[in-house]
């Protein structure tokens, strides 16, 4: 490789650069640092996906084990979210003194740097559940503002695509995992936001406390917006230690000063100076999950200089995405009578996520299961248990939570579903969710679980949900 590496580029970036992982992350990291002109060497011991990045950039590869012999020749090494922290490669690359460092790093150092222009506003919005929705409602309020502004990261399109787009993007709203903010140690965002922990991705992390500290990382911006009805966010604030750091917090209650909560049925700020921002009850996705969300892309929204109007507007025009909470159907069961609504939760694929999205409704079918991974539904079942008109299970972990609910909530009918094939599956889920229901009830889709072991994945699950739904009559 003969290109001049830019001279705007960070110290660490201008030798040879080591990226770990020839997949979608490393093959953008090569693309960026190429065309910046640095000498990237991509590391995979799939030979097959090295060559790919090889011809699209030019750059060298090697398999982990030869990186790993060769660290003394790297002035950086990047790895993709992916990869876990205790793979040999990257544990070699730490001992060899190197601070190993991810996607969203290095794009952050790069436009920090200037190497794309003025250097971009970062907002970040991580949390265990609600990121997507969060990420996209706050994308929406700042595309109201005077700034052009674009949802990136694990939503819409890659943060290097964004550094590198035409007409230029001021404003990356950036929803993060955790995996990409345990590789992100110099980022500072002007604003994130830390909506909720609960227990996921813990064999990555090797357990809660790591898991837990890379979340908190989004909160070491100018702005640390936290939902405070989740004790575990609410305990991160304690990691802060720039008293600097403008702290805004957000509850579903009515909010102190220093928070936006809801008052009077209105989304209400405390904090900025506000008011009354939006009626709570045309939030979509409808509940408290979706209040939650738009609390905190408001919050973040607000320091930014969005005005309450620009907030509504946003919000007057967002609809969820697909199986995050989305009604895709309206069963009228009898002329003059409340409609049954179908509401496609499919991403609810852990415990917490599917108890949030049970909360916003008085009478529920619940339609549950697949791979619960060791989660225990216990807590679940017994927090939904006085709301829940019938429960309708299928999948592999099925009978563990008609379990939970024979302990919890002896008194709610379910219905296992034993056939394992997709379509016939669902179908018969619905027709058992609708013979349950009474008019004005809901039929949540809310797994608890995983989807591999019947689906495609969970959008197929939902797919199927939201289709058998519409068939009904």
């Amino acid at each position: 490789m003969t290109s001049v590496a830019s001279p705007r580029l960070p110290e660490n970036l201008r030798g040879q650069v080591l990226v770990c992982g020839a997949g979608v992350s490393g093959a953008g990291c090569a693309h960026m640092l190429s065309a910046l002109g640095v000498h990237v060497t991509i590391a995979d011991d799939n030979e097959t996906a090295r060559l790919r990045v090889v011809e699209a950039t030019g750059c060298d590869s090697v398999s982990t084990e030869d990186a790993a012999r060769r660290l003394g020749e790297f002035s950086a090494v990047v790895t993709s979210p992916g990869w876990r922290p205790e793979t040999p490669l990257l544990q070699a690359a730490q001992a060899a003194g190197h601070r190993v460092i991810g996607d969203v790093e290095l794009a952050w150092q790069l436009d920090q740097a200037g190497c794309f222009g003025a250097p971009r506003t970062w907002l970040v919005v991580t949390g265990t559940n609600g990121k997507t929705t969060t990420t996209a409602m706050l994308a929406a309020m700042m595309q109201q503002g005077p700034r052009t502004a674009q949802a990136v990261g694990n939503i819409g399109v890659a943060i290097g695509d964004a550094l590198t787009a035409t007409p230029r993007v001021d404003v990356l709203v950036a929803e993060m995992s955790s995996f990409q903010l345990h590789w992100s140690d110099t980022l500072h965002p002007a604003a994130g936001a830390l909506l909720n922990v609960a227990e996921d991705h813990l064999d990555w992390h090797g357990g809660y406390p790591g898991y837990a500290a890379a979340k908190a990382r989004a909160l070491v911006g100018d702005v640390a917006v936290v939902g405070v009805d989740c004790a575990a966010a609410a305990a991160q604030l304690e990691r802060l230690n720039d008293p600097a750091t403008r702290v805004i917090e957000f509850t579903a209650g009515d909010p102190k000063p220093g928070q936006l909560g809801v008052r009077d049925g209105m989304l209400y700020d405390n904090a900025c100076g506000a008011g009354a921002l939006c009626p709570a009850d045309n939030i979509s996705p409808q509940g408290p999950a979706g209040i939650l969300d738009a609390l905190a892309a408001a919050a973040i929204a607000l320091s930014q200089g969005i005005t309450a109007e620009q907030i509504a507007a946003a919000l007057a025009g967002f609809e969820v995405a697909p199986h995050r909470g989305q009604v895709v159907h309206r069963l009228t069961p009898a002329p003059g009578a409340d409609p049954i609504v179908f509401v496609d939760n499919s991403k609810a694929t852990n415990p917490h996520a599917a108890e949030q999205a049970l909360a916003g409704f008085a009478h529920v079918v619940w339609v549950a299961g697949g791979q619960l991974k060791g989660a225990d539904v216990r807590p679940l079942v017994a927090s939904c248990a006085p709301r829940l008109r019938a429960a309708v299970l299928l999948g592999v972990d099925a009978p563990l939570i008609a379990e939970a609910l024979t302990d919890a909530a002896p008194e709610v009918p379910v219905t296992l579903i034993d056939d394992t094939d997709p379509a016939r599956a669902m179908d018969a889920a619905v027709a058992a969710a609708i013979a349950a229901a009474q008019p004005g009830d809901a039929v949540v889709l809310a797994p608890a679980a995983a989807s591999l072991d019947m689906f495609q994945g969970m959008g197929q699950r939902g797919d199927l949900f939201a289709a058998a739904a519409r068939a009904a009559h």
